[in-house]
């Protein structure tokens, strides 16, 4: 697949990564090609900068991952994305979001074009997007949109990072509770201590 990649910080850059590694071709969309966060993302020659638009065009697929403050701004950024799928990986973290949303998939939507979002890879810390793996178990990853046909793009990306399964929790209804969950992994990661060397699995009997 083509992906432009929003936001080339921690999220972004591992997923970058991760997806580089298997082949896809990457399209960094920055301000600033000459200075921005994850300039060593490069080193893979599967990888390429671009301003915002550009690399929106030449994707199918495009991950967002900015401060969720900046989701709707981003998203008026982007361009023309009609047909193409916008994947949400932003949380609203202590009340610091965009104003007058509950949740930034929603943010997206009003103000781009595709109807094509999937709130995904917000649930877990980057650190297990680099390294999904935990002994012989992989960590799980948890998508909700109301297209379908999008999820089934989303799911097999999550496939190819790494990811042990990628499960449908329902559609665009969901997106505030998936970033509770976010909130959940967050909150026993920081808040409780237990760090960030932790990740969800469902179990199956």
């Amino acid at each position: 697949m083509h992906i432009a990649i929003i936001g080339t910080g921690n999220v972004g850059g591992a997923l970058a990564t991760r997806w580089a590694q298997k082949g896809h071709h990457i399209h960094l969309g920055v301000q600033d090609q000459a200075s921005f966060k994850g300039k060593e993302l490069l080193q893979n020659p599967h990888t390429t900068v671009h301003s915002i638009q550009e690399a929106v065009q030449l994707a199918s697929v495009i991950l967002v991952a900015t401060p969720a403050t900046a989701a709707p701004e981003v998203a008026r950024s982007l361009g023309n994305t009609t047909g193409k799928i916008i994947v949400d990986a932003m949380n609203i973290v202590m009340g610091r979001g965009p104003a007058g949303f509950s949740n930034t998939a929603d943010a997206i939507l009003a103000n781009t074009a595709t109807r094509e979002v999937v709130k995904c890879f917000n649930t877990t810390g980057f650190n297990n997007m680099l390294n999904p793996q935990y002994g012989d178990l992989s960590v799980d990853m948890f998508m909700a949109g109301d297209s379908k046909a999008a999820k089934e793009s989303v799911r097999q990306l999550a496939l190819d990072a790494g990811f042990g399964e990628c499960y449908d929790v329902g559609g665009n209804d969901r997106f505030s509770l998936m970033e509770q969950f976010a909130f959940f992994w967050i909150n026993l990661a920081m808040f409780q201590g237990q760090g960030r060397e932790i990740g969800f699995k469902l179990l199956k009997r």
